[in-house]
């Protein structure tokens, strides 16, 4: 189908330019302006690329104003109900549900390969043990590439789908590794006879001298988890990843750099910054000062957790993780946790509260996993992490997709220049 249906005309200076609008297979039309330097002479200014689409893709689409959220078109409240992460995978990576016989293959070539190479452990012994587990990560995941030499040739369709499942498989794999790492403990290899979110937990959970039985009631919670954070379109750390790949950087370098993007409070670190802010509330008789501070828009204290930068109306995700973060509390059996019941008291005001209604602070999906994997027991450092582990498939997607697109090219962003215009050199002492 040409997308390319009618222009728009475009007139400063006393020229005329046609730029062609493409029209997507949903959401708003797109003005083409490849065009527009070579025959206009000037830049578009778009600070955060918020009104520019800068790729073609298929994966993912959101839609801000009604909250809605499709991996490959699917909702994500269906795949939340019925689908499973690994299955969520295979959709995102090849763009249709598996039958029974590729989802068989696909889980068994990704179980075979949660391994680590038996050298990276001694990556972690360079580390200082306070050390925050994304730094690791980031360290870590870089030196893959030092390691699987044998699929970083991106021009290889099989090396590249190597690569894929590599990192889809060790990624939860590194990330236990680096908490174990943090904790002193020993690293706990891998088992094949557990799934994916429940061989994570028991990684991370484990310890040598007891057995340890992963709760499926958690597993469940962990396999959504990862689920809704799976891909999230052209957000900032897949962005990082598209740019840094269309250098032709190996792919482990690319998701290098979406991890260490991740990291950012304003992104990944979103749910560790709303535990934070619970616990710097305290107690449920803290909450009234702090609401009073959240709608006073000369103190800089906000709530985190709440309304979200492209869901106008709600949080898709946000429902699910609700239900999964009550049937954690409920097996837990922890209600009475102070942080808790100021999660739940802001839950409720944000639901009812005139001023949060009408300016759209719904609790967030970043709310919600906070909780549960507060409950869990993982410590707020782990949060980013995880949300690294989850969105791997999403990167890999993306990467492999911007690979694949004849039209690509290295990214190289215009700057609206402010600088001193051109002056001499003045000798050091005549100045």
């Amino acid at each position: 189908m040409d997308k390319m249906i009618k222009n728009a005309t475009l007139s400063f200076n006393g020229k005329t330019i046609d730029l062609p609008i493409m029209q997507p297979t949903v959401g708003p039309e797109v003005i083409d302006i490849r065009k527009l330097y070579g025959q206009g002479d000037v830049f578009t200014y778009d600070p955060g690329f918020t009104s520019t689409a800068a790729c073609d893709s298929a994966i993912t689409y959101i839609d801000g104003d009604k909250g809605e959220l499709l991996y490959r078109g699917y909702p994500i409240e269906q795949l939340a109900e019925k689908s499973h992460f690994l299955e969520v995978c295979y959709l995102l990576l090849y763009g249709e549900l598996p039958d029974e016989g590729q989802m068989k293959d696909f889980e068994a070539r990704v179980t075979n390969h949660t391994m680590v190479h038996e050298q990276m452990h001694y990556f972690f012994r360079g580390f200082r043990r306070d050390s925050h587990p994304m730094a690791t990560m980031v360290g870590v995941v870089g030196a893959m590439s030092a390691f699987y030499h044998d699929s970083t040739d991106i021009n290889d369709p099989w090396q590249r789908e190597v690569a894929a499942i590599r990192m889809i498989a060790k990624l939860p794999t590194i990330a236990a590794m680096a908490y174990k790492y943090s904790l002193g403990q020993p690293f706990v290899y891998p088992k094949n006879s557990l799934d994916y979110p429940s061989n994570f937990l028991h990684m991370c959970f484990a310890v040598p001298c007891e057995d340890y039985v992963v709760d499926p009631i958690l597993s469940k919670a962990m396999d959504r988890i990862m689920m809704l954070h799976a891909d999230h379109e052209q957000n900032a750390s897949t962005s990082t990843v598209r740019l840094a790949g269309s250098s032709g950087a190996n792919p482990f370098a690319c998701v290098a750099a979406g991890i260490a993007c991740l990291w950012g409070p304003a992104h990944g670190g979103a749910n560790q910054a709303c535990l934070e802010m619970l616990r710097e509330i305290g107690t449920v008789e803290n909450i009234p000062d702090a609401i009073r501070r959240a709608k006073d828009k000369s103190d800089p204290f906000r709530l985190m957790g709440f309304g979200h930068r492209v869901y106008k109306n709600f949080d898709p995700r946000a429902k699910v993780m609700k239900e999964s973060a009550d049937e954690v509390l409920d097996l837990l059996g922890i209600h009475n946790n102070e942080t808790l019941k100021v999660a739940k008291e802001l839950e409720r005001i944000a639901l009812e509260d005139e001023y949060f209604v009408e300016k759209k602070l719904y609790p967030n999906v970043d709310f919600y996993s906070g909780i549960i994997l507060e409950a869990m027991g993982f410590p707020t450092s782990m949060f980013t992490p995880i949300f690294a582990v989850s969105r791997t498939v999403g990167w890999i997607s993306q990467w492999k997709e911007m690979i694949g697109d004849p039209t690509q090219k290295i990214g190289r962003p215009r700057q609206l220049y402010i600088g001193q215009t051109r002056r001499d050199y003045t000798d050091l002492a005549k100045r």
